[in-house]
């Protein structure tokens, strides 16, 4: 089944490499002129490094349907980025966006709970009219070497639906070039998931030598549209966290959550 009943549960080897929150506004254009800086004063405790960037916006057409169409360049979007001292944890701010990842996820709990002042002072300095867009989003890298699992071929540890050919009898592992997984569904009447799966190989950073283990990434990306209301995201990352327990565990399958030491 690609949704689990199973309950949820807490992993001692959990395989989340990155998790990202991001909640799309309409645009404020105070953001891209002005400095935040009452916003980095009321978070600066908790992400005291701060970087600011410059990043092309795409081209505006103007005068469709008319005789002299043009091609307008916007002005450029900053963004702004405000870093756990550790650099595990990553805050961006931009004028269409607020976003939170971090690099070591040990749960819900402790994500929910450090989204949940920058988000407050946000609403609160910044008056957003809603949502546009509500994300939540799970990078899963598997490692069977690290899990103690080198050998154990992908069917007996992931779920069919995210195998491809992988998960034919008559197909060698080491002989399928490219066996990724891509799809798209709704999980209720607002919220949709963009799934991708398949094994890789990574690098750690660019230009370093690629990492000799096949992994199977598992890249959960859920979503809930419409005009949410301020005060209703956090339920709605609720939502979206309750949909992306039921894929995981629909995804793995007991071998392997038994090397991931459920706690």
């Amino acid at each position: 089944m690609l949704f689990s009943k199973h309950p949820r549960t807490a992993y001692a080897n959990a395989p989340a490499h990155e998790v990202i929150c991001q909640l799309r506004f309409p645009a404020i254009l105070t953001i891209n002129d002005n400095a935040p800086a009452e916003f980095q004063e009321a978070i600066r405790e908790d992400f005291p490094q701060f970087a600011r960037t410059e990043e092309a916006a795409p081209p505006q057409i103007t005068g469709l349907g008319g005789p002299n169409p043009q091609l307008r360049q916007q002005k450029p979007v900053t963004n702004y980025r405000f870093i756990s001292t550790d650099n595990l944890w990553k805050l961006n701010l931009t004028q269409n966006f607020i976003a939170l990842s971090t690099l070591r996820y040990t749960g819900w709990e402790e994500f929910a709970s450090e989204l949940d002042k920058p988000l407050a002072e946000f609403i609160r300095i910044y008056k957003p009219a809603y949502f546009e867009r509500v994300g939540l989003r799970y990078v899963n890298i598997i490692s069977r070497e690290k899990l103690g699992l080198a050998g154990r071929p992908w069917p007996e540890l992931i779920a069919p639906a995210y195998l491809g050919a992988l998960g034919e009898p008559d197909v060698r592992p080491e002989n399928v070039l490219n066996s990724a997984v891509d799809f798209q569904c709704k999980l209720d009447s607002s919220c949709a998931a963009k799934i991708h799966a398949g094994p890789g190989r990574l690098r750690s950073r660019p230009n370093t030598p690629q990492d000799p283990e096949v992994k199977f990434i598992l890249d959960m990306d859920l979503s809930m549209g419409g005009q949410v209301a301020c005060n209703l995201s956090a339920a709605g990352l609720e939502t979206l966290h309750a949909h992306a327990t039921e894929l995981f565990e629909g995804a793995v399958t007991d071998a392997l959550r038994e090397a991931m030491q459920p706690e």
